[in-house]
């Protein structure tokens, strides 16, 4: 089954396809189920998320990573005007011609990573909201034309969706991302709970940070809830 699908596959197909599935999440096997152009395309945009995101946290030095980042914008600019360079990009381009997929998004994906480079902290939820959305709620844009839909609020339904994913993402990364010493968590928030950022850089769980994180965890929920709500009718699969 999926090793019977990447054999079916074109070199910059496939190599999409493994860059799904070597990431170890669990979308490659969900998106199996998609029919055979669908399932190309979702691939193709994940593995552009994919790259922009390892050359953002990978090895290296911030001048590097950023320059990195740049020569992707080049290579995005070059594969909307046809001339892709990338075995990524060469699967990307059927996408974007058969799904019309608007550039503006992939350019908001890269200035989300690329803010990673140098921003660390966040003063309000209103700051992170925005983050999210060019990290996440971009990519469920995107999906969703791949996708299909009939009615257009589904997009609402794809934004919200994105944003509860990537706040789960968030909960989930808390002690990585404080050895790391960055905190994508609200400092009003902080400031609200009296959790000082010294204990979330030592990894120490105290009531207060038990209390901060349930009302994280309640505010994640509620994302989904109502991203399940916008979600239309006609648009929902039994």
């Amino acid at each position: 089954p999926a090793a019977e699908v990447l054999r079916m596959l074109s070199g910059a197909d496939r190599h999409a396809a493994r860059a799904t599935r070597s990431s170890r999440t669990s979308f490659y096997y969900s998106f199996l189920l998609l029919p055979r152009e669908k399932r190309r395309a979702i691939y193709a945009i994940y593995a552009f998320c994919r790259m922009a995101d390892d050359v953002a946290d990978g090895p290296g030095d911030p001048a590097g990573k950023a320059r990195g980042l740049r020569e992707w914008r080049e290579e995005l600019a070059r594969c909307y005007d046809g001339d892709p360079r990338h075995v990524v990009t060469e699967a990307l381009l059927p996408a974007i011609r058969r799904y019309s997929l608007p550039r503006e998004h992939f350019e908001g994906i890269l200035d989300g990573v690329t803010s990673d480079l140098t921003r660390r902290r966040y003063e309000s939820f209103a700051e992170l909201e925005g983050y999210c959305h060019q990290v996440a709620s971009l990519v469920g844009l995107l999906c969703v034309e791949v996708f299909g839909y009939r009615d257009p609020r589904s997009r609402d339904y794809a934004r919200e969706l994105g944003m509860a994913f990537q706040l789960t993402n968030i909960l989930r990364d808390v002690g990585r991302d404080a050895g790391d010493g960055r905190i994508y968590l609200p400092r009003e928030d902080l400031l609200r709970f009296s959790v000082p950022e010294e204990d979330l850089l030592a990894g120490r769980v105290t009531p207060a940070f038990r209390e901060m994180m349930a009302f994280q965890v309640a505010r994640t929920r509620d994302r989904y809830a109502r991203s399940e709500s916008l979600l239309p009718k006609q648009d929902r699969r039994d």
